[in-house]
């Protein structure tokens, strides 16, 4: 059994009190199976505009002495209804997700929100599971960024558009939990309008973001304009590798990635990480500009902080899981000991096409074998390798935000200005395919080596 949220006190010992928790089509009805003084059992469906999923609660009051145990992700305070604790099965959604198709891209169906507008309509939650990358440490970063746009998105005038957001990543989010997002209306200006988002899970925050929205047309006919432009690559191949060993197939975006800029300098400040990237099939029309803006920011967190490993030429795929089952991998990019050999079979031009596959890595892919269930390196070809990378902040400056769409191919650039002390810093530029600058991207993440000496 794991926690359940109730917005209403329950009292077992009057059954008058089930009482609704608001009008018109929200209720709670609860069936009292038995009353004895000493526990009490009551199966309680809330009935929501949207289908919730029938829920079996379980009120014991043997628990009531350790409230702590049942946290409000609203309020991150113990919820106590009298003496009773309410606890119910984990799901990774609130709302049961459809099993029909949509008809909609993959990414607008890994994206769709819930409004819980019956509870708090500022209340969101993911529709569907979300992603955790085979061996991450957590669901996917960009899915949480994404969806707290979106939620806030839905609070603002359709005349504004989103042009900055500044989030903070605080926890891992656990993908087997639902996440509810909660949106403040900081501020309604005539030219701007202000949010903060954030994201909770068993009632402590995961993530935090504030996001400011421009009305479109309020800068004037007379504007100061200039853009960087995009620099001179080749365009993307038509071909796509047949399955994405280091996303999985649930990935909802492709990527094709090109030679690093300045890769044989000494500096690693003047590299440049580049690919291109899309989302797969077609976004739909009904979701409007929003929803290309929602996975434009998806996509941004991809391979992101992984530039600094890529600039330095360090080996990112541990030979030493940190998991204890070793087959769920070791925690940075999804990799497990079957993936490093489904990898060493596949040929260079191949390779070539997938995400962060540099010549560094695909040259050290020949000098690791797998032995006993791990990666382990040939005699004599150590190098140094990624202990731990995590991304701490993500920053996104939207130029132009009706201007593009997300499922034809975008240009990114990245490019790493500072790293040390553990930590490294990003900046990632992201183009159309004809050159229009459409976004600018910073990111701070934890970077740590893997240490030669056990920690004191």
């Amino acid at each position: 059994m794991a926690t359940v949220y109730c917005t209403s006190d329950l009292n077992l010992t009057d059954p008058t009190s089930y009482h609704p928790v608001g009008a018109g089509s929200r209720a709670l009805r609860a069936e009292v199976q038995t009353t004895s003084r000493a526990s009490a059992h009551m199966t309680v469906t809330h009935t929501l505009r949207t289908p919730i999923r029938p829920t079996l609660l379980k009120l014991d009051r043997s628990l009531s002495n350790n409230p702590a145990s049942t946290i409000s992700p609203w309020t991150g305070q113990p919820l106590v209804s009298g003496r009773s604790i309410v606890t119910m099965s984990s799901y990774p959604t609130l709302i049961k997700p459809p099993k029909e198709p949509t008809g909609k891209s993959a990414i607008e169906d890994v994206l769709e929100l819930t409004h819980l507008e019956d509870i708090n309509p500022n209340l969101f939650t993911n529709t569907r599971p979300l992603w955790h990358p085979p061996g991450a440490r957590g669901i996917y970063g960009g899915a949480v960024i994404a969806q707290c746009l979106a939620a806030a998105q839905r609070t603002v005038q359709p005349s504004f558009t989103v042009h900055s957001m500044h989030c903070y990543f605080v926890l891992n989010g656990n993908a087997d939990i639902p996440i509810i997002y909660h949106v403040e209306r900081v501020r309604e200006g005539r030219s701007f309008a202000t949010r903060t988002v954030q994201a909770r899970q068993r009632g402590a925050p995961i993530f935090t973001t504030t996001l400011s929205f421009m009305r479109e047309g309020s800068g004037g006919k007379k504007l100061v304009e200039h853009a960087h432009h995009m620099p001179d690559v080749p365009f993307p191949s038509d071909e796509q590798p047949g399955e994405d060993l280091l996303r999985g197939a649930n990935s909802p975006f492709v990527s094709q990635r090109i030679d690093i800029l300045n890769n044989d300098s000494s500096r690693p400040y003047e590299k440049r990480t580049r690919q291109w990237i899309k989302a797969k099939g077609r976004i739909s029309d009904d979701g409007g500009h929003q929803a290309h803006l929602s996975a434009l920011a998806y996509m941004s967190d991809s391979y992101f902080i992984g530039t600094i490993s890529r600039v330095h030429k360090l080996w990112r795929y541990s030979a030493s899981p940190a998991s204890a089952n070793k087959k769920e991998g070791g925690g940075k990019l999804g990799i497990t000991p079957e993936t490093v050999e489904k990898l060493k079979k596949l040929d260079d031009a191949t390779l070539r096409r997938m995400e962060g596959m540099d010549e560094d890595i695909i040259a050290e892919l020949r000098n690791v074998d797998v032995k006993d269930g791990e990666v382990v390196w040939k005699l004599g070809m150590e190098r140094p390798e990624i202990g731990m990378m995590v991304s701490l902040d993500h920053t996104i400056y939207f130029h132009s935000p009706k201007d593009f769409r997300a499922d034809e191919w975008m240009f990114t650039e990245c490019d790493s200005p500072w790293s040390g002390d553990g930590r490294g810093l990003v900046h990632q530029r992201m183009y159309t395919k004809d050159g229009t600058l459409i976004a600018t991207c910073v990111q701070e993440g934890l970077v740590r080596l893997k240490q030669d000496a056990p920690k004191l």
